[in-house]
């Protein structure tokens, strides 16, 4: 393996502002047997333009948090704060979210497809267009706008989805495991694919993923979940550069990242 040495720093500087603010989230719900404890005490801060990947076993409540942090769950207990304002509803000006499948309407274009919320919010058609496509060229889909779901692989389904997610420009963005169902090489494009778009748009990014390699391509930091009931247990910094390259992931310090990360989670699983 090549080296590469530890105290190399990101790219960003530190923000000086939080875009997320969780405080003691607890959450149980309403078991065959009783209560069940899914999320206990979680508090995390993340900083506006940071990217920031949740990792942890299967079951801990990694998708509960997010979609908690997305308005579409209420926690138990605890505070969720976006933009410094709680977030109880969904609420896509300032939070965009992408799912693990693209869920894309079948009988309506990409280009319709990524329009849709505006169209919700009734604006204009012209204002629709135009913001669509500049979506569309965002994600690296020139020319693909008339094409319908059944004709566009998984990964242009999955561009399609994050354009959609992006359309209203929320400042925060959050994707659970949003590349899972893909191949290998096409989940390492489009990983890269992601990080081009994230640089260009400055999002707040909240990524869930089981990749541990995908975890640490992506991240500034790292957030490791306990087993259920799901508590944050680690908070690794990844301090690669960027942009990030597919060769940091031939050399000493990703490796080291990887099995931190991995001894974490398998002391607590």
């Amino acid at each position: 393996m090549a080296n590469v040495s530890p105290v190399l720093s990101i790219v960003r500087d530190e923000p000086a502002s939080a875009a997320i603010e969780v405080a003691g989230l607890t959450h149980v719900y309403d078991g065959r047997d009783g209560k069940v404890p899914a999320l206990t005490d979680i508090a995390m801060t993340v900083g506006a333009g940071r990217f920031v990947v949740i990792v942890g076993p299967s079951g801990c409540g990694k998708t509960s948090l997010l979609m908690m942090m997305a308005g579409l769950r209420h926690q138990t207990s605890g505070t969720i704060r976006i933009q410094g304002r709680p977030i109880d509803n969904p609420d896509p000006e300032r939070v965009g979210v992408v799912f693990q499948e693209a869920s894309l309407f079948p009988w309506l274009t990409a280009l319709d497809n990524i329009e849709f919320p505006l169209a919700l919010r009734h604006a204009p058609k012209a204002e629709r267009a135009e913001r669509a496509n500049q979506m569309l060229n965002l994600v690296g889909l020139q020319g693909f706008g008339a094409r319908y779901p059944h004709e566009l692989s998984g990964g242009m389904k999955q561009r399609v989805s994050i354009a959609r997610g992006l359309v209203q420009d929320p400042p925060v963005l959050l994707m659970d495991e949003p590349f899972a169902a893909l191949d290998e090489q096409t989940r390492m494009t489009m990983g890269h694919e992601l990080l081009r778009i994230w640089s260009q748009t400055a999002k707040t990014v909240v990524f869930v993923t089981h990749s541990l390699t995908e975890a640490v391509y992506l991240a500034d930091e790292v957030l490791v979940m306990s087993a259920r009931p799901g508590r944050i247990i680690g908070r690794i910094a990844i301090n690669l550069p960027r942009p990030r390259t597919y060769e940091m992931m031939a050399t000493d310090i990703f490796g080291c990242l990887r099995d931190r990360i991995w001894q974490q989670i398998r002391k607590e699983g």
